[in-house]
């Protein structure tokens, strides 16, 4: 499409038309719940033609306004299975992060879990700013375990004694849901403070 030099002086423009984009095409709620309209096929086409792979997902803002209003998880999934269909909000959030090329990493403590959001190929010590710049400044190293090796595994423990927890540094690439456990030095060299 456009050579590194052409890409280079359209970004510093920020043309609207460059950029990627998701196209949400809003449905009625009996069609969004019968999954059938006159109008995606020919939305669909136009989308093709473009040839640059962008995604329509078909949304009912009704249908999604309607289980929005349930209170707990259960009566949503009651709401949803009353109703014959889905709702496509994790589907529009996983799009979302895919055009803006985002992913997360995961942070946890005794108490909390906590996911990040940081942009693809970031390294290790960047990821580690976006907690807080003294993580940045002082990273030492990382510790690092896949999201699947811990859900298959059901521990930290598990991991580690399976052999799959990794002391990563400077220039490891965070994964998509990885589990990091940073360990940095406050003033910037020297011993390590964990967090």
């Amino acid at each position: 499409m456009w050579d590194a030099k052409e890409v280079e002086v359209i970004n510093r423009v920020n043309f609207l038309t460059a950029k990627r984009m998701v196209y949400l095409a809003n449905l009625s709620m009996r069609d969004y719940i019968r999954k059938s309209n006159k109008w995606l096929p020919i939305i669909a086409e136009w989308l093709k033609a473009r040839g640059t792979g962008e995604p329509c997902i078909p949304v009912s803002v009704e249908f999604e306004q309607n289980i929005s209003f349930c209170e707990t998880p259960e009566a949503r999934e009651a709401k949803e299975k009353e109703l014959g269909a889905r709702s496509v909000l994790p589907k529009v959030i996983k799009a979302g992060y895919r055009t803006l090329r985002l992913i997360n990493f995961f942070t946890c403590g005794e108490d909390e879990v906590r996911a990040w959001s940081i942009r693809e190929g970031t390294k290790a010590p960047q990821a580690a700013g976006v907690i807080h710049t003294d993580f940045e400044h002082g990273f030492i190293c990382a510790e690092v375990q896949a999201y699947d090796d811990f859900k298959e595994l059901g521990s930290e423990a598990a991991v580690r004694a399976a052999g799959k927890l990794r002391t990563e540094g400077r220039k490891y690439e965070v994964k998509d849901a990885d589990i990091i456990f940073f360990k940095f030095n406050p003033s910037g060299g020297g011993g390590g403070k964990k967090k």
